[in-house]
C-alpha cells in the first residue's frame, strides 16, 4: 500500500520541506480528513477480500478516529462493506479495567464500530484489563505472538498524546518494545481525568502495544486533531528521533502519514512561518503574522524593525514587494492599532471606517452564546461589562447546563440543606441517598442532574445581576446533546440546531458572540461553536441576518494571536476586579473543579494572566499600555 492510496496528495495540503521528516496532510476539518482515511481502510479491507485474505487491522481509541469509526458504520450499512474478513488488534487498554466499565476501551470500540458491522467476534482482540497481575507477563507475550501469527498488521491507525505517546508507550519507551504493562505518565492521566470525573479515578497502569509491534505494520496513519496536539506534531514531524517523544520513531517508518487538521499543523515551520520554506504569495493576513512574529523574535516594537531585521529573517521578499521597512512598520502598526476599541458595541456618532465595530445602530441587539454557564464571565466578561454598560440590548444564551462539572459533593452540600429545609421532601432524601451511596462510575440519576443544573443556573444569574442583566434577557437553552449524564456526550441533532435558530430568529441580533475555543478538555466548545454555524447557515438568508456580525472569543485555555486579533477590548484595572467578582459568583466551579486540564491554576487566575498577557503583547509590539485586553476574532458566515 502506498500513501497516495487515500487521496492525500489531491485532497489534502502537502508541501514537503527540509524541516519535516514525515509525510503529513493537512486538511480544514478532522470530519473531511477522517472520510478519506475510512476511505483507504475500506479499499484495504476489499482488495483483501478479493484476495480472500485476512484484513489484520491495527486500531486506536480516543476521541481522534470516532469519525472514522463512524464513516465505516455508514459505509458497511449503505453500500455493503463487509467486515467478515477483518481481524482487528487493539493498541492498549487501562489496567485494571473491567470490559463493561464505559471507561473501558472494549467498551469504546463495541459502541463505535464493533456492534454495527459484521465482524465475527472470534476477530476482536482488544487487551484484556482484568488479567491476574501474575498472569499478565505471559498474556502480553501471548498477545504479541498472535499479531505475528497473521503476519503483523496490515494497517495502524494511531493517534498521539500530549507527551507525544503513540497507544500507551509512554516517553523512554525502547524503539523495539512489544506487548507490555506500562505506568501511565501524569499529563497523560491528566488528560484522560474528565473521561473519569476526576484524576483520582484514572488507572494508574494500561497494557499495550509496544513501538516495535506499531512500526512492523505495512501502513501506520496517525490522527492530529486541535490546537492542543499543536506543539507535539511540531517535535514529532520536525524534531529528532527520542525516546522523549516516542511517536518520533515513526520518523523511520517508510509508510506512515499523519492527518492533520489546520489547527494541530498551526506550529509546522510550513504553516506558522512559511517565508522561511519558500517563496510567499504576501496577503494582507500573512503580512501582519509575518511582522508580528518578526518583532516577537527581535524583541522589537513594529516601528524600530529595520530592512536588516527583515531581510536576516528570511523576509527580504516581503520587503522587495512594500518597499521600505519604514512604510511596512507604519502600515502594520495602523493596522492592529485600529483593532483597538473601548466600545465592543460600536461608538454611537463617530467615523467607523477604522474602527472594528459599526457605529450604527447605537443601541444593538446582542446574543453572547455561552457553552457553559461561566464561559461569559470568563472569557469576556470585561466586554460583557462594557456592552451593558454602554445600554445594548444584551441577551445571555447559555448553550449547555454544566450539569456535569458540578462535583457530587457540592451536590450533596446542596442536597442536604434542601433535606434540611424540608424533611418531608423525597426527592431530597434520594438525592442524598443517591449520592451518599454512589459507586465509582455510576452514572448521575435525573434528579441529581437535575440538581446540578440549578446550581450552575443560580451562579450564572448571580453573576449576570452583578454585572447588571436583567434576568428576563438570560437564557438557558439546555441543548440536548449535552444531556447524557456522563462526559460521553450525544451527537449534534436538528433539535440542538432548531433550538439555536429559535433564540436568534427571536432576538434578530446585531452582534453574536460565541466561543471559538476548540482546546477546552471536554470537546463541549466545539459542538457548541458547530450548532451555531450550522444555525447560522440555515438562516443567512433572512433579510435580518445581513445586519447581523459574528465575534468569537476564547476561554481559558488558549488566546488569539495578535495578527488573528480583529478587536481588542481594553479594561481598566477597576473592570479587571469586576470580572473576577463576576467569575467568583460561579461557586461550586472556583475551588477543585473537576476538568481543570494540565493548569493547576483557577480560572480566575489563568483568565487575568492570559488578559494580562494579551495587553503586554500588544503593548511589545508598539501600542498603548494597558492592564488587560480581550481579544475577538471576526467569523464571517
Amino acid at each position: 500500500m502506498i500513501k497516495e492510496d487515500i487521496g492525500f496528495t489531491e485532497a489534502g495540503k502537502f508541501e514537503e520541506t527540509r524541516f519535516e521528516k514525515i509525510h503529513n496532510v493537512i486538511f480544514e476539518s478532522s470530519q473531511e480528513a477522517s472520510l478519506l482515511v475510512a476511505q483507504e481502510i475500506a479499499n484495504l479491507i476489499q482488495r483483501k477480500n478479493e484476495l480472500n485474505e485476512p484484513c489484520v487491522l491495527g486500531l486506536a481509541t480516543g476521541s481522534s478516529p470516532i469519525k472514522v469509526y463512524e464513516e465505516l458504520v455508514r459505509k458497511h450499512k449503505e453500500e455493503g462493506l463487509s467486515f467478515a474478513n477483518v481481524v482487528t488488534f487493539n493498541l492498549d487498554e487501562y489496567y485494571p479495567m473491567d470490559k463493561n466499565d464505559i471507561q473501558s476501551y472494549y467498551h469504546f470500540m463495541h459502541e463505535h464500530l464493533f456492534h454495527h458491522v459484521n465482524i465475527l467476534p472470534e476477530n476482536i482482540n482488544i487487551p484484556d484489563g482484568q488479567v491476574s497481575a501474575e498472569e499478565l507477563q505471559q498474556y502480553c507475550i501471548d498477545y504479541e505472538m498472535k499479531i505475528k501469527s497473521y503476519g503483523g498488521l496490515d494497517f495502524q491507525l494511531l493517534g498521539i498524546g500530549r507527551t507525544g505517546h503513540i497507544g500507551f508507550n509512554e516517553p523512554g519507551s525502547h524503539v523495539n518494545s512489544g506487548t507490555r504493562s506500562i505506568t501511565l505518565d501524569h499529563l497523560t492521566r491528566v488528560d484522560a481525568a474528565s473521561s473519569f470525573l476526576g484524576i483520582d479515578n484514572v488507572p494508574r497502569k494500561a497494557i499495550t502495544m509496544g513501538i516495535g509491534t506499531v512500526r512492523n505494520a505495512k501502513r501506520i496513519v496517525l490522527l492530529g486533531w486541535g490546537i492542543s496536539k499543536a506543539g507535539i506534531i511540531k517535535n514529532t514531524i520536525e524534531g529528532e528521533v527520542s525516546s522523549q517523544v516516542p511517536a518520533t520513531y515513526l520518523q523511520e517508518h517508510n509508510n506512515t502519514t499523519f492527518v492533520l487538521d489546520t489547527e494541530a499543523s498551526s506550529e509546522l515551520t510550513r504553516v506558522k512561518t512559511p517565508w522561511l520554506v519558500k517563496s510567499c504569495v504576501w496577503t494582507d493576513e500573512l503580512k501582519l503574522k509575518a511582522v508580528a512574529w518578526l518583532s516577537e523574535l527581535t524583541k522589537k516594537p513594529f516601528l524600530k524593525l529595520t530592512d536588516k531585521d527583515y531581510n536576516d529573517n528570511g523576509m527580504s521578499s516581503l520587503l522587495t514587494e512594500e518597499g521600505t521597512a519604514y512604510d511596512l512598520n507604519i502600515k502594520m502598526f495602523n493596522k492592529m492599532q485600529q483593532t483597538i476599541t473601548g466600545w465592543p458595541g460600536g461608538k454611537p456618532n463617530a467615523d467607523d471606517t477604522y474602527r472594528p465595530e459599526r457605529s450604527t445602530p447605537e443601541k444593538k441587539r446582542v446574543i453572547i452564546f455561552s457553552p457553559h454557564p461561566d464561559d461569559d464571565v470568563i472569557s469576556m466578561g470585561g466586554t460583557f461589562d462594557r456592552l451593558v454598560e454602554q445600554g445594548h440590548e444584551v441577551h445571555i444564551a447559555y448553550q449547555t447546563s454544566g450539569n456535569i462539572a458540578v462535583s457530587n459533593e457540592e451536590a450533596l452540600k446542596f442536597a442536604e440543606i434542601s433535606k434540611a429545609l424540608n424533611p418531608d421532601s423525597a426527592v431530597s432524601d434520594e438525592i442524598v441517598d443517591f449520592l451518599q451511596n454512589r459507586t465509582g462510575n455510576e452514572i448521575d440519576s435525573p434528579e441529581v442532574r437535575k440538581l446540578k443544573g440549578l446550581i450552575r443556573r443560580s451562579e450564572s444569574f448571580g453573576a449576570t445581576r452583578y454585572i447588571g442583566l436583567p434576568d428576563s434577557n438570560v437564557n438557558f437553552l439546555d441543548l440536548p446533546f449535552y444531556e447524557t449524564g456522563t462526559v460521553k456526550k450525544n451527537n449534534l441533532s436538528d433539535a440542538d440546531i432548531d433550538i439555536m435558530c429559535d433564540i436568534i430568529e427571536r432576538i434578530k441580533p446585531h452582534q453574536i458572540y460565541a466561543a471559538g475555543d476548540l482546546a477546552d478538555p471536554h470537546g463541549t466548545h466545539k459542538v457548541c461553536l458547530d450548532s451555531l454555524f450550522e444555525a447560522l447557515k440555515r438562516l443567512k438568508h433572512k433579510s435580518f441576518m445581513d445586519d447581523c456580525w459574528v465575534w468569537l472569543y476564547r476561554g481559558a485555555w488558549h488566546e488569539w494571536e495578535s495578527y488573528q486579533i480583529d478587536m481588542a477590548v481594553p479594561m481598566s484595572p477597576d473592570q479587571v476586579l469586576k470580572k473576577r467578582h463576576a467569575i467568583f459568583y460561579h461557586q461550586s466551579q472556583k475551588d477543585g473543579v473537576m476538568f481543570q486540564g494540565d493548569d493547576s491554576r483557577e480560572f480566575w487566575v489563568r483568565v487575568e494572566d492570559r488578559n494580562r498577557l494579551t495587553a503586554e503583547k500588544y503593548h511589545n509590539l508598539g501600542l498603548a499600555d494597558y492592564s488587560a485586553i480581550e481579544a475577538f476574532k471576526r467569523y464571517h458566515f
